[in-house]
């Protein structure tokens, strides 16, 4: 979001799902997209098959989707500003650059075309470990296109300079000119099914809805007045991995953890359990008993998807109606009449206390949201902007000018990983999901059809490095790091490059985020580094 907002103005996906279809030419990067998004991957085999479109997929591993593609670039990890750069590079040195777009739309091209001059194939080449006949040929596919669409998603954006790795992606997508027009467009592939949704509505710490800076007096009072309260806090507020320091250090001494499993999801799990053992009051609401409920001091039961009324906002900005279905097990309750009734013991007055008025609620503060009701969602839905009750939502957005007027090309230069191998961790682990298991597994793990396919924690080795090693497939490993270590079974296979180590971080009995670190975050995101961590690999000793 920060990547994007810098140089279009807005941090959501430019276009739709369907418009994929339309593209000629997708870049897929940093998504394993049949694994993560099934539904839109399918929408992209169906580009390939059926309209003819071509297929250009980044990414370390063998994924599905590069049996699809006309051209793999298999980088190594951590190297995708490099590589951006010299397609852009590729791009200006042929002249296939979009001039009329770039005159008239965007501004710092001079910078840009300076700063990518040194990125020549054969310099990404030594970098990357891309070929750099392929690095030419995907540029070409791509700026010569008439629409061109890029997709990406985690794989981009867990990364020290992940920032600027989208910031990269969108200075291809401007020098194209290949954003403003249904088939092209830089889309971000949310990570589960309401993000989208719940960044809009502030859950963020330096914004209030529809990214309203909370250091603006003036969106402040509006809130104030709205909510009849005084003074809301002026300050910007701590992201998640800020949290887990703060509690360490004692500058935080209390957590309500809403619908999360930071002891799976979150880097470095180990000081994650230290920190909340350490919290002077812990309480997490959630559907089941997670990791992290366990170590709460006070549990509130809340209410799955299919037992309140509410709505979703999908990846491509998409609002959408969810309707009560059955009602709560036990003590469970939505999680609106949980926080209604918090606010009120707290002494704050509720003035919106159903779905129905808090939407009513969002559209009165959020300009993009202003003509949202849930008497115009009873159909598909409608996509933000939607200022107003006769506006038809924006399905392409940026079609005449940017949110922030011209789209800007912005100076990034490729930095090493924070972590390389070594000779005690002599491996680069990336971690990922698997189609069969969703998140940290606190309701897939709970289905039995699911957990048949995917029942036990195994961390892809290439053929070569199992060799050395003396693995053979389903051979119990020991992955450790400078924060942790687990135990699980390898499988061998050439999906991932010879150094490289792939595991899933489902798992409770191999917790993945136990190797990966946080001591270092994006600058300006503040994202930790969970796709490139040193490991070191050795043949677990047999049980007893």
């Amino acid at each position: 979001m920060a990547g994007l907002a810098t140089s279009f103005g807005s941090g959501a996906m430019t276009n739709s799902i369907a418009d994929l279809e339309d593209a000629e030419v997708i870049l897929a990067t940093g998504t394993n997209t049949t694994e993560n998004h099934p539904v839109i991957s399918a929408v992209v085999k169906r580009a390939v098959t059926r309209e003819g479109a071509r297929l250009i997929v980044a990414d370390p591993r063998a994924i599905d989707l590069t049996g699809f593609a006309e051209v793999w670039l298999r980088q190594r990890p951590g190297t995708d500003v490099a590589w951006i750069n010299g397609m852009v590079n590729v791009i200006i040195s042929e002249g296939l650059q979009n001039k009329s777009f770039i005159d008239e739309r965007t501004e710092n091209f001079a910078a840009l075309k300076e700063s990518v001059a040194d990125y020549t194939p054969e310099k990404v080449e030594k970098i990357t470990g891309i070929p750099a006949d392929d690095l030419r040929r995907a540029a070409r596919l791509y700026a010569q296109a008439g629409k061109a669409a890029i997709i990406y998603a985690m794989g981009i954006t867990q990364h020290t300079n992940g920032t600027d790795n989208v910031k990269a992606l969108a200075n291809l997508a401007l020098a194209a000119g290949q954003i403003g027009r249904a088939g092209t467009g830089v889309n971000p592939l949310r990570g589960q099914n309401n993000v989208q949704g719940a960044c809009d509505m502030g859950g963020l710490p330096n914004v209030l809805t529809g990214y309203q800076v909370v250091v603006d007096p003036h969106v402040r009072r509006k809130f104030e007045e709205a909510w009849g309260v005084q003074e809301l806090p002026a300050r910007i507020g701590l992201t998640v991995v800020e949290i887990t320091r703060a509690i360490d250090e004692g500058r935080v001494r209390g957590l309500f953890v809403l619908g999360e499993n930071p002891m799976i999801s979150d880097p470095d799990s180990n000081h994650v359990e230290k920190s909340l053992r350490k919290c002077g009051f812990l309480v997490v609401q959630d559907i089941f008993m997670t990791e992290t409920a366990r170590l709460a001091d006070l549990v509130l039961p809340a209410a799955c998807f299919a037992e309140k009324d509410g709505t979703f906002t999908n990846t491509e900005r998409r609002v959408s109606r969810v309707r009560k279905a059955v009602e709560p097990p036990g003590q469970a309750r939505s999680d609106l009449d949980i926080l209604n009734d918090l606010l009120e013991r707290m002494g704050v007055p509720v003035k919106a206390r159903t779905p129905r008025k808090i939407m009513d609620e969002i559209a009165a503060l959020t300009p993009s949201y202003g003509g949202i009701t849930y008497n115009r969602l009873n159909g598909d839905g409608l996509q933000w902007p939607c200022p107003n009750r006769k506006h038809p939502g924006t399905p392409v957005l940026h079609t005449s000018r940017f949110a922030r007027g011209k789209g800007l090309f912005s100076v990034v230069e490729h930095r090493e990983p924070e972590e390389k191998p070594t000779r005690k961790y002599p491996y680069l682990l990336t971690t990922g999901r698997l189609l069969y298991q969703y998140h940290t597994g606190s309701m897939s793990r709970r289905c039995e059809g699911l957990e048949f396919m995917a029942p036990v924690c195994r961390a892809e080795i290439n053929p070569a490095d199992a060799r050395v090693l003396g693995l053979r497939d389903g051979d119990q490993v020991t992955l450790s790091s400078k924060r942790g270590r687990i135990t699980a079974s390898a499988r061998v296979t050439g999906r991932v490059a010879p150094g490289t180590v792939f595991v899933p971080f489902h798992y409770s009995e191999a917790v993945a985020n136990k190797l990966t670190h946080a001591d270092v975050l994006d600058p300006v995101a503040k994202i930790p580094e969970y796709k490139v961590c040193a490991v070191n690999l050795e043949k677990a000793e047999p049980a007893g």
